[in-house]
């Protein structure tokens, strides 16, 4: 089959590779859609240590079952799924808590970290465990299913910000793919007014138009201008919930700065391994820093956002190509070429 495999860091191209053959209690996945996201962009250069050589990366992923392994009873040869990008092992106790995106021998499709290595979806067919394969139904094109991964991400972050009906305001920091659909997420939870902060005006227009309420140039200032922004009440000086959808210094202080006393600040974000933290802002001012990873039972929810129309996220899908054009398509995200923010590959 014809896979874009990542050969050496930096080195993308098309290339022939064994069809792989679903074992026991798993399933083969013709793919027909998988988005190309920001940390495939940062790994295949080799920065972030994630995305090891020889590697198929991608895990944005639906298409159609075209094969199953022994024991798969409940999903027949012609289905229509989403993956899950998290491979669980659905038997440890994180995974038996309903964590399983914490498992303790979890995998991520595409990923090759050192301590395991496993193909992912920029390739014609990926086998996967059944549990990590959800239907979608027929009118859910496969563009739009390929965006669920992303989604369930942002409604993880949401989850996890215990954001309510006592929501009065939340800030979002970086207008990347999962910051947007961050955003989309907190206006389909109902809150009222959402902030987006970023250095790209077209991203803070994308953003708009998923539901935030006003607009941030990212910089300096940024922090205090959400601050005051969000305040809602005589005890507020700030959002009452943050999402950090970047992983740097800068925009993780920004995120703190905008949030109010007692507030939650959620970090989504990693492209920096580490960062300064302003601990005084944390203590002083007894923010709940809360680390989100992947997302855990999400994707039902997603599924039925997206289904129902309350979240539409291919507004941000800049363009659909082929699997061929991939490297190229790397490059210009790599680039940061203006105007880009979701390139989704049909092998």
């Amino acid at each position: 089959m014809k896979a874009l495999l990542l050969s050496a860091p930096g080195a993308l191209a098309l290339a022939d590779v064994d069809t792989p053959t679903p074992g026991p209690g798993e399933v083969r996945v013709r793919v027909a859609a998988c988005g190309i996201c920001g940390s495939d962009v940062h790994g295949y250069t080799g920065s972030t240590g994630r995305r090891i050589p020889p590697l198929v990366m991608g895990h944005e992923a639906a298409g159609t079952v075209d094969a199953v392994g022994a024991g798969v009873a409940d999903l027949a040869v012609g289905t229509r799924v989403a993956l899950d990008s998290t491979v669980f092992c659905g038997a440890c106790d994180h995974c038996r808590r309903g964590q399983e995106n914490l498992c303790t021998d979890r995998q991520v499709l595409g990923v090759s970290c050192g301590l395991y290595r496993r193909h992912g979806c920029f390739a014609e067919q990926v086998v996967v465990p059944r549990r990590v394969v959800y239907p979608i139904p027929d009118t859910l094109d496969f563009v739009a299913a390929a965006l669920l991964e992303p989604l369930t991400i942002a409604l993880h972050a949401v989850h996890l910000a215990g954001v309510g009906p006592a929501t009065r305001s939340a800030v979002v920091v970086g207008a990347g793919p999962i910051g947007l659909a961050c955003v989309a997420s907190l206006r389909a939870y109902g809150v009222p007014r959402i902030a987006a902060i970023d250095l790209d005006a077209g991203r803070l227009e994308q953003a708009r138009a998923l539901g935030a309420t006003t607009t941030i140039p990212a910089g300096d200032d940024a922090g205090t201008q959400a601050a005051a922004w969000g305040t809602s009440g005589p005890d507020s000086d700030g959002a009452d919930v943050v999402l950090e959808a970047v992983g740097a210094t800068a925009p993780v202080r920004t995120a703190i700065e905008s949030c109010t006393r007692g507030g939650t600040v959620v970090l989504v974000g990693n492209v920096s391994p580490a960062i300064d933290l302003p601990l005084q802002l944390v203590v002083t001012r007894q923010l709940r820093l809360q680390g989100s990873c992947s997302s855990a039972g999400s994707y039902p929810e997603a599924i039925r956002l997206v289904s129902e129309g309350t979240i539409d996220l291919s507004a941000f899908v800049s363009r659909v190509a082929p699997l061929d054009e991939g490297p190229a398509w790397f490059q210009r995200l790599h680039d940061r070429e203006p105007g880009l923010v979701k390139v989704v590959l049909r092998p």
